[in-house]
């Protein structure tokens, strides 16, 4: 997956400082801004808003994702730009709130990126000096007084200006807009602007004059003065290295004769201007200092280093001056040099970092440290605690100690107290035991990530980490959890007083309790004197600490913490306060004190000050102004962040982040918050309603620093996530933010859309607005898309943006040549499935995710293919989509497969997807992405697959016999099924999980059968009691139970009649006692009784009518009545001619208006009803005659069949034309016990009597597909489930098991010879396969479909086939001395040759000659289109061959190599081995007309005459151009031998070879290996089909064969290759070799997948069986033939052939 060496778990000298100081717990000597990998390009924009609008615009709009794409890709981290003026408001640029954040921001990517950093946009404007936010009260008053003697009128910063006693030292702020007591602040923004200038004026004035008299010094003046484009090139330039300048750019543009074109209104924007006397003139004290920034500090700092600056001068247009067309001219070199440059910058200083891709471990240490040290920022001051943990942990020389406990409530600061620890333990022992100690800390925050969550990969993940640190050797990871712990208690004593060892593990209850986790039995007790461990937990959680307290008995090692002490806390919070120059007044430390007079929980401490740091001294403060528990204070502190950023803002960013799994990125927020409409709409300034749309980035930017030390950063897998600082945050941010379902499925949604990238690479979303919002962005009510009730493509065009959201693919491929060198998109893999379980967007997750082959490759390859299982479990447990259960299921078949090899993958999927894909149609999907994506890994691409399904059904045990078992009903939920016992209980069981879901109780009746309405709404119960009791199905609670009464003359002799049958319609129940003549019929609603209907003889069977109107009685002596169901009205009364049995049962064919009564015999008579009171007999089929009983009756699904099961046969009838299609007999000793359909009627499925196995048999050819054996026992009972076409079979065990018929089905769309395939021939075309399997006949395949299309049936066992080079015509002999002349088209036998037994038949290259060799009588060359003799060939030849020029036969006789014109017969040239030498075998290249190479017993490799290809005596090959030879004899070595330059190289093969191939190009070879018989069982694999690429011997692809092959075949067009089986089946697969260009196969549109396209309409073709003449053409004497009169052979002048039987084709169908 990565480069090799990247990721090794072995230290090494190599290793980098950041990684050994990771690894061994040394926080302190990990990077200020964070842990090694946790990185993100960050880049500051630095420019005048004003000037630089377009060239901001364009870098945002074109740049800015090219590179964060570049990033992503190449690095697998973040680019970000940080431009504070982008989005935001220009009324704000000057905010000294903004310019504050900026200087922040600005220092923040100085320090943190990890590329480059900063980029200056230098033009023609120096920009104005900034409005001072804080002055401290000293300067401002001498600034006062300096304004009042230069007479200037200071009542604007009286005004303005507040004094703010809570600062130290006192200073004097900026009052916000909406504190003003001026009318000018609230009118409106212009009335502030000319406030904000005067009070700019007033300050410059004032300073100037105090740095004349020389009161204020440079340096302090310079704040007032200088603009923040100045301020921040000094600070982000200045005092800084060369090699930090190296991540720096400054772009400089100078407009020529700039002051020509300075009274054009639109160049204001692009200077410092003045405004005198009515006219606009150029500020030259500005410009003067741009000049000083520009042309004197820049060029100082590039002379001393290497900072990239690009000057450029543009001339304006003559009278235009600074046109638009001008700039854009700019912008657009400007756009491609910012990209160029900052690509170089990041290749120069960014490194690719495969550690935490390739090392789990190492990312898991990192995430841990990564919140250590973010927690430990939080740790305010030193306790007693503290000191207490620090003695722990020094190591003793006396005895053994236990672990330390530290507990205590919720907030007490138990995880800041361990974070502390764990960063300061390094220092402190190394303090302690001197310099040269090298101490190891391991610190784990149970809960926080995956791996800490779970007891086995905690552990595993702590051994591993002291194993990495004590250069100790793991051989294997032990399975057992109890062997994990004593692993570690070994681990714990490789510690020595040199390298002492510390753990730290907080939050004990976080813990899953699996294995009984919480009774701490894992924990060692009894540690060596140099290790020591520190454990955190809750008091009263899980009992653990109550757990501890048993296992520890020393008071001494418990450390608790509680509120503390209210003074320490004062004070505390007082030196808190300090730290940031504020304080409290004294009258507002009253109310401080009463505070923490309620609480004085650090966390509460730590609120307090949060919000009093914000305090003014004017404020008004009163007992309401600070809350009194952590929980109010929380709520409060983020009602203020809604009150300064606004409500739905912080609503959504806050919702976002709680819901999020493992939480966000910065950069992610900010694009999600942009992809909400509502954020959007509440936040957007109307200037920015343009491409991109996006929300400002510095809204983000000010809810961190609100919630700074409460929403912390972590680092997992190069990320920074932004997560709650604790649980308590989390929780009562989801009480605030996620408490409307309907907000948190619309939110679930969106995050979903981001991760899936629905809105990536420029797709437009539309933005719709509230009509409030609309009137404010002076957009027509009517032009809102959200109002019109047809949203037009032009309208939603209109009001679509891009919001610029990134790409989301499962990898970032870093190099498309290897694309096994990725990073993962880690943050699509944690969070995609979660928000579509929860956002309902079932489809999006079997299609996006499961379905997807680029997320399962990538799952197994970063080793998570457990969690791929269990995300597919969970995506069947929403869908209840039967394809995810198969493909869960075939992925833990081939485990062992794709783990080894996991380019293997999308074969090993087409293999066993491509067979059920008809049946089951959703897996096409993902055998397209195979198709798409697949051949980057493996080259070779199954087209036709005819491996055998494996499949496994549920199994469900019930009771201990069968013969408890009274009844099983399917239910509309597949999973789902209703269990009647003989103890009167009845059951609703989920047979996947195996849980008893209800349980009814019948009262001790014992129950004869039970049924469902069509809707499940009433379950109804029959007892031997001959009631009915009728229960609610859903709340499994009893509604009413009736009696049932027979008539008065019925009844039992010698006996009670229980109840014989029952039936329901949708309102009604019908039952009928035995030996009765009457049904009572039963309201199930109220429970009562409605009426009887009485017919003539006892009843043996009722049949409603789809839609519950009629009711069908069928009787003794084969009668049946039909009865109104609303009024009890009989309608009629019909008897079948077959009067002697009785009607076993009724079937009701609505669409046609029929009613099918069956007999006990299986006879039938059809009644048409469409005059239901004067039924019409259609049609009497009279199937007796074999005595046997009728055991199940089947109508299909499209009513075209009826499928009679009788004890001895099946039969299949058609309803159209009342004739039996087929019937399948039983053996003698055979009796079936049921059959039915499959959903297609093309199949049927069937037990039999005390077997163990059900039977798959296909209709049209009678074959048996497919044998599944049952592992419970021997099958009783068969129940089929019409709505989801699932089988439920009962064993004699009592185990249940539920098949789906659907992949059971599957099975026979393979079509098999039933022999193994001995030779197997692709057409001159490669449309046709023809195979020859030992038997009478020769089968023509179609290679697109797999499908038998023909067949061709001799007289006698086919010995040879030939074909024509179109294949239209076929040249068969067989063991009776036959020779037939075929028509593949038609499969017309249009010659037929006797008289002599061929050993070997061949046909020229140009079609026109028959070569027949014999063995024992004289050979015979002859004309194909005649039949008539050409000439004899006296000599007897083997393996021969006929040249490409058609001159010469060559073939072997003994130790000779004989060439034999086709013209003569005669033996034209001969090569003769020396004596004790033969010649092992030889080949033609088809590209040197007459020339042969041959290999001998010697090894030798001879070229006669003109010749090329390669030997074996196994298998011998050349490539067809003649360059290369391959020679190999049987063992895992394969010779490959360039015939030109007669050199040899040896290539190993992945097993013993079997048979090989080259490919026409000699490019290629193609070989079959078996299994190494060491190897570990894979799951039935017999051999591997393997691709090699002879250039560099790399093999390309791999492929199991899971049945044993008996023949290879390569096309000769494509690379396609065919395999013929040991089972009569063959397999198509093609080779795509993505390094070749040339070699490009469409595979989707190939006709290989019309077997996947339209799959519910996919009709099988009817096989056409052809035999051959009875009587011969032409017969064979001596040496002459024989030709009979009424031969239909002649040929025309071209020489092809005709027939007399030409019209007499026959249509066989092709494939829709």
């Amino acid at each position: 997956m990565w480069p090799s060496g990247v990721g090794s778990r072995q230290p090494c000298p190599r290793e980098s400082a950041l990684r050994r100081a990771a690894i061994s717990g040394n926080i302190n000597a990990l990077p200020a801004n964070g842990v090694p990998t946790g990185r993100s390009v960050r880049v500051f924009i630095c420019a005048n808003p004003d000037d630089t609008e377009a060239e901001r615009n364009a870098l945002k709009e074109h740049v800015y994702p090219k590179l964060r794409d570049f990033c992503r890709e190449n690095y697998g981290i973040e680019f970000q730009v940080v431009d504070l003026y982008w989005g935001v408001d220009p009324e704000e640029w000057d905010s000294p709130e903004l310019q504050r954040l900026r200087m922040k921001l600005l220092e923040e990517c100085l320090k943190t990126s990890a590329g480059p950093c900063f980029v200056g946009l230098v033009g023609e404007k120096y920009g104005s000096i900034r409005v001072p936010g804080e002055v401290e009260s000293a300067e401002f008053e001498m600034i006062l007084d300096a304004a009042v003697e230069a007479g200037l009128d200071t009542h604007i910063l009286e005004e303005w200006y507040c004094r703010d006693e809570n600062s130290v030292p006192p200073a004097y702020y900026l009052k916000p807009k909406m504190e003003s007591s001026s009318a000018a602040k609230t009118k409106n923004d212009k009335a502030w602007r000319n406030v904000s200038e005067e009070i700019k004026r007033i300050f410059r004035t004032a300073v100037l004059q105090l740095q004349e008299k020389g009161t204020m010094k440079s340096p302090q003046a310079k704040k007032f003065l200088c603009s923040a484009l100045e301020d921040e090139l000094d600070f982000a330039l200045g005092k800084q290295t060369p090699a930090f300048l190296r991540k720096c750019v400054c772009y400089i543009r100078k407009i020529s004769n700039f002051d020509r074109f300075a009274k054009i209104p639109e160049m204001t924007r692009y200077m410092d201007i003045v405004v005198s006397a009515d006219r606009v003139m150029r500020n030259q004290e500005a410009y003067e200092r741009l000049l000083k920034v520009r042309d004197e500090f820049i060029p100082t700092v590039v002379a001393a280093s290497n900072l990239r600056v690009y000057s450029s001068v543009t001339h304006c247009d003559m009278k235009l001056g600074y046109s638009q067309e001008v700039e854009s001219n700019y912008v657009e070199g400007l756009c491609k040099q910012f990209y160029e440059d900052m690509v170089d910058i990041i290749q120069a200083t960014v490194q690719q970092n495969f550690d935490t891709e390739t090392d789990p471990l190492y990312d898991e240490i990192l995430q841990h440290l990564s919140l250590c040290k973010s927690y430990s920022t939080l740790f305010e001051f030193k306790t007693e605690s503290l000191d207490y943990i620090q003695e722990y942990l020094m190591p003793s020389k006396g005895s053994r100690t236990s672990p330390l406990v530290v507990y205590g409530g919720p907030c007490t600061g138990k995880t800041l107290l361990l974070s502390e620890v764990a960063k300061q333990a390094y220092t402190w022992l190394q303090t302690e035991m001197g310099p040269e100690t090298d101490p190891v800390v391991i610190v784990r925050f149970i809960g926080s990530s995956q791996l800490s969550t779970d007891l086995r990969t905690l552990l595993q993940s702590i051994c591993e980490q002291i194993a990495l640190n004590y250069r100790c050797l793991i051989h294997f990871l032990p399975n057992k959890i109890q062997e994990m712990k004593e692993l570690l208690i070994n681990l714990l004593g490789e510690s020595s007083f040199h390298r002492p060892l510390v753990i730290v593990l907080d939050a004990l209850e976080q813990l899953s309790d699996s294995d009984e986790v919480r009774k701490l039995w894992w924990l060692p007790i009894h540690l060596p004197r140099t290790v020591r461990i520190v454990v955190s937990t809750l008091p009263n959680k899980h009992g653990i600490l109550q757990k501890l307290r048993h296992l520890i008995h020393d008071e001494g090692q418990y450390v608790e913490l509680s509120q503390r002490d209210r003074k320490v806390c004062s004070q505390t919070l007082k030196q808190q306060l300090l730290g940031v120059k504020r304080k409290v007044t004294s009258g507002q430390q009253i109310y401080v004190n009463e505070a923490l007079a309620k609480c004085t929980l650090p966390m509460f401490v730590n609120l307090i000050y949060r919000e009093v740091v914000h305090w003014r001294s004017h404020k008004d403060v009163d007992d309401r102004s600070l809350c009194s528990t952590v929980h109010e204070s929380i709520e409060q502190l983020f009602y203020s962040v809604e009150n300064k950023l606004g409500q739905r803002f912080v609503f959504r960013a806050l919702g976002y982040i709680t819901m999020a799994k493992a939480g966000l990125t910065e950069v992610e927020l900010e694009d999600i918050l942009s992809l909400d409409n509502i954020v959007l709409g509440d936040v957007i300034v109307a200037t920015y309603l343009k491409n991109p749309l996006r929300i400002s980035c510095d809204l983000v930017a000010r809810l961190k620093e609100e919630l700074d030390g409460y929403l912390v950063e972590r680092q997992v897998r190069n990320v920074t996530l932004m997560v709650w600082a604790n649980r308590h945050l989390h929780l009562i941010a989801q009480k605030l933010y996620l408490s409307n379902e309907e907000d948190v499925h619309q939110m679930h949604s969106l995050l979903a859309e981001y991760f899936l990238g629905a809105w990536s690479g420029g797709r437009k979303k539309i933005f719709t607005y509230d009509n409030n919002h609309f009137t404010s962005l002076n957009i027509s009510h009517h032009k809102n898309p959200h109002n019109q009730q047809s949203h037009e493509k032009a309208s939603s065009d209109k009001y679509s943006y891009d919001r610029q959201t990134p790409e989301q693919p499962w990898v970032f491929q870093c190099n498309l040549l290897e694309p096994d060198i990725f990073f993962v998109n880690h943050r699509k893999m944690t969070e995609l499935v979660y928000h579509l379980t929860r956002s309902g967007r079932t489809d999006d997750l079997m299609f996006g995710v499961i379905m997807n082959f680029s997320w399962l490759y990538t799952m197994i390859k970063i080793g998570q293919f457990e969690k791929a299982l269990t995300d597919i479990d969970l995506a069947y447990s929403y869908t209840q989509e039967k394809e995810l259960k198969f493909l869960a299921t075939t992925l833990r078949s081939i485990k062992v497969k794709v783990l080894k090899n996991p380019a293997s993958l999308s074969a090993e999927l087409q293999q066993r997807l491509l067979p059920v894909v008809t049946s089951l149609p959703k897996l096409r999907h993902l055998l397209l992405e195979c198709d798409k994506d697949g051949p980057k890994y493996c080259s070779i691409v199954p087209l036709h697959s005819s491996m055998d399904v494996t499949y496994s059904p549920e199994r469900l045990p019930l009771c201990s016999s069968y013969m408890q078992i009274v009844e099983v009903l399917p239910t509309l939920a597949p999973n789902i099924v209703l269990v009647a016992l003989e103890d009167g209980s009845v059951s609703t069981w989920d047979v996947e999980s195996r849980q008893l879901l209800r349980q009814i109780d019948t009262a001790r009746s014992v129950v004869l059968g039970i049924r469902l309405t069509t809707d499940e709404k009433y379950l109804v119960v029959a007892t031997t009691k001959n009631t009915l009791l009728i229960y609610d199905n859903h709340k499994s609670c009893l509604l009413s139970e009736v009696e049932i009464k027979g008539s008065k003359h019925s009844g039992v002799a010698g006996g009670v009649a229980f109840i014989n049958g029952f039936t329901l319609s949708t309102h009604h129940a019908l039952a009928w006692l035995e030996a009765s003549k009457d049904v009572n019929v039963i309201d199930l609603l109220y429970g009562w009784p409605l009426y009887q209907f009485h017919c003539w003889y006892e009843v043996t069977c009722v049949q409603c009518s789809p839609d519950g109107m009629y009711a069908f009685c069928g009787q003794y002596l084969n009668t049946a009545s039909i009865f109104h169901l609303g009024n009890g009205d009989k309608l009629s009364t019909v008897t079948s001619e077959f009067s002697g049995g009785f009607v076993k049962s009724i079937l009701v064919l609505d669409t046609l208006h029929q009613m099918v009564m069956i007999d006990n015999e299986g006879s039938l008579s059809v009644w048409n009803t469409k005059e239901v009171t004067n039924p019409r007999l259609m049609e009497d089929y009279d199937c007796r005659g074999d005595d046997s009983e009728v055991v199940g009756i089947e109508l299909s699904e499209d009513q075209r069949s009826i499928l009679i099961c009788k004890a001895r046969s099946i039969e299949v009838l058609d309803t159209k034309v009342w004739k039996m299609l087929e019937k399948f007999k039983a053996k003698r000793t055979e009796r079936f016990v049921a059959a039915v359909l499959s959903k297609n009627g093309q199949s049927i499925v069937a037990s039999m009597e005390n077997t163990s196995s059900i039977f798959v048999w296909r209709r049209d050819s009678g074959q048996c597909m497919a044998s599944l054996i049952e592992i419970s026992g021997a099958i009783v009972k068969l129940i089929k489930s019409v709505h989801h076409n699932m089988l439920l079979s009962v064993a004699s065990s009592g185990v249940l098991s539920v098949w789906d018929i659907d992949i059971i089905t599957a099975m026979s769309n393979i079509d098999k010879t039933g022999k193994k395939i001995q030779t197997l021939q692709l057409s001159g075309r490669e449309d046709y396969v023809f195979t020859m399997d030992g038997s009478e006949a020769v089968h023509k395949w179609n290679f697109g479909t797999g499908f038998i299309e023909t067949v061709f049936k001799h007289e006698g066992i086919v010995e040879n086939c030939v074909l024509s080079s179109s294949g239209d015509l076929m040249v068969t002999s067989d063991d009776k001395s036959s020779q037939y002349i075929w028509q593949t088209t038609t499969g017309e036998n249009i010659f037929r040759i006797n008289g002599q037994r061929i050993s070997q038949l061949l046909i020229t290259h140009n079609d026109q000659f028959v070569v027949s060799l014999c063995e024992q009588n004289a050979s015979r060359v002859w004309r194909l289109a005649t039949g008539h003799k050409v000439c004899n060939i006296l000599v007897t030849l083997q393996n021969a061959l006929v040249t490409t020029a058609n001159t010469f036969l060559v073939g072997t006789s003994k130790n000779k190599l004989l060439a034999v014109s086709l013209w003569s017969g005669s033996v034209s040239k001969k090569f003769v081995c020396d004596d004790g030498i033969t010649i092992v075998n030889f080949k033609l290249i088809p590209d040197c007309p007459d020339c042969v190479v041959f290999i001998t017993s010697t090894e030798t490799v001879i070229i006669w005459s003109v010749a090329d290809e390669s030997v074996c005596r196994r298998d011998f090959q050349i490539s067809p151009n003649g360059k290369l030879g391959i020679v190999s004899k049987g063992d895992e070595n394969i010779n490959v031998l360039d015939l030109h330059s007669g050199k040899l190289r040896l290539v190993n093969a992945a097993g013993i070879i079997w048979r090989q191939k080259l490919s026409r190009d000699g490019r290629y070879l193609v070989y079959i290996c078996f299994r190494n018989c060491d190897e570990d069982d894979d799951a039935g694999v017999v051999s591997n089909l393997i691709v090699m690429r002879l250039a560099d011997g790399k093999s390309i692809g791999t492929c199991s064969l899971y049945k044993t092959p008996t023949f290879l075949c390569l096309s000769q067009r494509a690379l396609n290759i065919i395999i013929g089986f040991e089972d009569g089946s063959i397999g198509t697969y093609t080779v795509v070799d993505r390094v070749d260009a040339a070699l490009k196969i469409k595979i989707a549109t190939s006709n290989s997948r019309q077997i996947v396209n339209n799959a519910s309409q996919k009709v099988r073709p009817k096989c056409g069986n052809h035999s051959f003449k009875t009587v011969a053409d032409c017969t064979w004497r001596e040496s002459t033939e024989v030709f009979s009169r009424d031969s239909p052979i002649n040929v025309s002048d071209s020489g092809e052939v005709y027939t007399q039987l030409h019209n007499t084709c026959i249509d066989v169908k092709s494939e829709q």
